[in-house]
Formats: structure tokens, sequence, C-alpha cells
């Protein structure tokens, strides 16, 4: 049984459990439905089976040697896997400019954080994806590395060729893919990390339609991930969360959530086609990295706020940003189309 199934089922019981969590008090009743999702660990539900079930079922539809559902964003994911990876005294390599959760990860597990850089592209102001690999490692022996990937305008790094110098030294891979949850269910994304590192953490509320702060950590080595989950992770999880997570994943692996990613790439393409007074960049499709000739980003971001009532993601010196994702319509889409005015 699933957790979606679980939580469509009348109880009949009477539980003299945790009181909140019977399906009956409600105390804010816009979220009525969530309080009578919001069960607890109690046999009549028995959700921990469940649970169990869908992640290991994640794990067949992604092809990994296990899936953790995660309710405390892609951070907790990091964490997870430098404290799994890692342990104390050993070097962790992490960019410089990256996420914090990823010192933060090497600051609890008590390894010695090594930063690398990046190549800067001057004429978009964003980072490039990592590109000297071999040297890194043979130069700081690292026990492991977290390689963002994609960068949050959309910059791929070359996972394969890395997850290969890694794997030769015996050095543990980590791949931020927080911002690519898409790339497993299209072949027009950039090819996901799961399948080549040893770690992958993906966060579904950024482009794949999740709730915040839903994610998954893959995992495709020989090590166990529960332990280091516990340390950091809630005894008593939020099941209607969870719930949300397997839903989720069985979406984008359905014929119709194919189709909503495939139509979405289509649009941007044909979107970008006619957008030929402005400049495009990047990886990933659907983070739409524009410039325009003449203009810093920010003042095209300022252009695109006040002219078109256009708030964009991020936004630098030479460019700006457009995320898009589940959720992004085609009538949103096809609204850029004014940007051709500018």
């Amino acid at each position: 049984m699933s957790l979606i199934s679980i939580l469509k089922r009348k109880n009949r019981k009477s539980l003299f459990t945790t009181p909140s969590h019977d399906g009956k008090l409600c105390i804010y009743h816009k979220f009525y439905q969530w309080y009578r999702s919001d069960i607890s660990e109690v046999d009549a539900y028995n959700p921990e089976e469940a649970l169990e079930k869908a992640e290991a079922k994640a794990a067949q539809i992604y092809g990994t040697k296990s899936t953790d559902f995660l309710i405390n964003g892609s951070s907790s994911g990091i964490i997870a896997a430098v404290l799994t990876a890692c342990k104390r005294g050993e070097k962790l390599l992490i960019w410089d400019k990256s996420h914090p959760c990823h010192r933060n990860a090497g600051m609890l597990t008590g390894t010695e954080i090594v930063e690398y850089e990046l190549p800067f592209n001057e004429e978009w102001g964003v980072f490039e994806g990592l590109n000297n690999i071999e040297a890194l490692l043979d130069k700081h022996s690292p026990k492991a590395i977290i390689v963002t990937s994609p960068s949050y305008e959309g910059i791929v790094s070359d996972i394969p060729k890395i997850s290969e110098a890694c794997k030769k030294r015996g050095v543990y891979l980590i791949v931020d893919e927080a911002h690519g949850a898409l790339y497993p269910f299209s072949d027009e994304l950039p090819e996901s990390a799961v399948k080549y590192a040893d770690f992958t953490v993906q966060s579904l509320h950024k482009t794949a339609g999740g709730i915040n702060p839903t994610a998954l950590l893959h995992c495709n080595c020989e090590l166990d991930t529960k332990s280091a989950l516990k340390m950091i992770t809630t005894t008593s999880p939020s099941y209607p969360m969870l719930s949300t997570i397997e839903a989720n994943i069985n979406y984008l692996n359905s014929k119709k959530g194919r189709k909503k990613i495939a139509e979405l790439i289509s649009e941007i393409k044909k979107i970008k086609s006619e957008l030929t007074n402005l400049d495009f960049y990047g990886d990933d499709i659907t983070k739409i990295l524009v410039k325009k000739h003449g203009l810093s980003g920010f003042k095209l971001s300022e252009i695109f706020f006040d002219k078109f009532n256009i708030e964009d993601e991020r936004t630098n010196e030479k460019s700006t940003m457009l995320l898009t994702g589940l959720g992004t319509t085609k009538e949103k889409l096809r609204s850029l189309l004014r940007l051709k005015r500018i």
C-alpha cells in the first residue's frame, strides 16, 4: 500500500496516541485536508512500511541503489551525504561560491574543507562548469568532492568525466543537482548525475512541482545513508509531505508528466527563436539566461520589472535569468514575446 492510498483510507480505530495526529483536530481551517492527513506512526496506518516501499520504487525509477525522501530540503541531503562519505580530518573539496550547506556539511563532519575555483565567463557574468578535475584531485587527494551541477543559471559540468576521475582515485562524488530534478525525465535536458555520482541531491520544490522543501537524496555506492539521515532528521516526519514526494515522482515518471516537460521545452524553444533581439546562453533550456547588447543585466532586469511586469529569478552585471519548470504555463511563456519591444 502506498503512502498516498494510506492517507486516503478512513481509519476506524479509536486512537489514544498522539492526539494532534488523529485526523480529527483542525485549528487552521484553510489547511483542513492537511490536518486530516497528518497521521503519526500508529498500527492503524503503518506508514513506515509504505514509506519504505515508496522509496524502493523511487530507486527503481531513478536507477539508483537507494533514494531517500527529504522533507528538509536539498541541504539536508548534502549534509547526510558528507556525513556518510567522510570522517573527521579527511579532506572535502567544495566550490568556493557554493551553497552554504556544502560548508556546513564539512563543519558538522569535522572534515578539512578545501575550496576550489571555477572558471568565470566574463561575457555572461556566470561561472562555468568544473573542467580541471584530474589536477584538482591529484593536488589535494580528498575523500570526497561536491560539485554543483547545474549551477543556478543552468551551467552543467561533465559529470560522467568527473565521475570517472573520482572512481580511479577512490574519491566520493557528491553532486548538488538541486536545480536539475527534471533531468531524468527528458532527453532534451542535460543528463542527470544520478547514474554517475555516488550521491546526488535534487530539489523537487524548485522546478519539478514539489512543495517546499521536498527533495531527494540518491545513492549509487556501497554506503548506507540511513544512519546519517537519522542524525539530522526528525523522528516525527510529516507524512502529508512525504506522500507529495511519492506523488511528485509518479507524475514526473508518467506519460502525462513527461509530456508536460516536453511541451515546456518546446514552447521555450519557440519563444527564444522569436526573440531575435536578445541573446541566450546556458546548457539547461528551462533556465532562460538572457542579455541585451548595450544594457547591463541589472538594467535589463529593471526593464523587465517596470515595463513588462516580469520578475526574474537571478541577475548579475551582464545577464539575467528567468526560471521555468512545472508550473510555468504556456500563457506565461507567450507573454515573453512582448520583450521584442526592448
